[in-house]
């Protein structure tokens, strides 16, 4: 078995190098090997450099649209599992081990609990507004795993989003497990650390100040919050 994990990157040159290091570090711990694709998006920075460096394998998409990126690196991969994780995210050193390990006790896939790399009163309450979400959605997120067989079956990530493409991705992916008599999984025991740049960049009260963004985010269809907010944040 082989394990894919796919990183979509702009401009990612000041977390790049921490987040493949973690990759190369959780594939100690399993004994399936681990191929790294890096999907460079619009990159005028030393992203790539780096990300040749550790040895992963090198695709392009220019597109402001996560899930088009996702899958341009999903089609560059040759690996039976298939994991998406941000850039600037740290994964956990089992958070591979488990994924096989779940996967091989009837899950279909999932995600994990997700740490920031820094807490504060703001990003405390500003992380309380997405809570309706949570449970309305009850999906996991930030490093999403499964089976190359099951992304296809699937269709990978749907374009039409731009963003909250990875919780279509997975009430999709759930949805289908249950076809098949298998649970949803969330890596419980390995979460993942993410960086705070959103809240460096805007504040850490931002989500609590502008109620309306998370409206606008989850609308799922907004490309002008989702430039703002994603796609044409570094330099490019």
């Amino acid at each position: 078995m082989k394990i894919s994990v796919i990183v979509p990157a702009h401009n990612e040159q000041s977390f790049i190098s921490e987040g493949l290091s973690c990759i190369k570090n959780a594939s100690q711990f399993t004994e399936h090997e681990v191929e790294i694709i890096v999907v460079l998006n619009r990159c005028t920075d030393q992203t790539e450099k780096i990300a040749r460096e550790f040895g992963a394998i090198i695709t392009h998409e220019d597109s402001k649209n996560l899930s088009l990126i996702r899958n341009a690196g999903v089609r560059a991969s040759s690996g039976d599992v298939i994991v998406t994780v941000d850039a600037d995210s740290q994964l956990h050193p089992h958070f591979l081990r488990i994924i096989i390990e779940k996967l091989n006790q009837n899950y279909i896939g999932g995600g994990t609990l997700i740490f920031p790399e820094r807490w504060s009163l703001g990003i405390i309450l500003s992380a309380s507004t997405l809570i309706p979400y949570a449970l309305k959605y009850r999906v996991s997120a930030g490093a999403f795993w499964t089976t190359r067989e099951s992304f296809e079956a699937i269709g990978g990530f749907n374009p039409e989003y731009v963003t909250i493409e990875d919780v279509d991705f997975a009430l999709r992916l759930k949805a289908y497990g249950k076809t098949k008599q298998k649970k949803w999984g969330t890596a419980w025991t390995a979460p993942l650390i993410t960086s705070c740049r959103k809240f460096d960049q805007f504040g850490d009260w931002h989500l609590i100040r502008d109620r309306k963004f998370l409206k606008k985010v989850f609308s799922g269809k907004d490309q002008e919050v989702a430039n703002q907010y994603w796609y044409d944040q570094r330099p490019s």
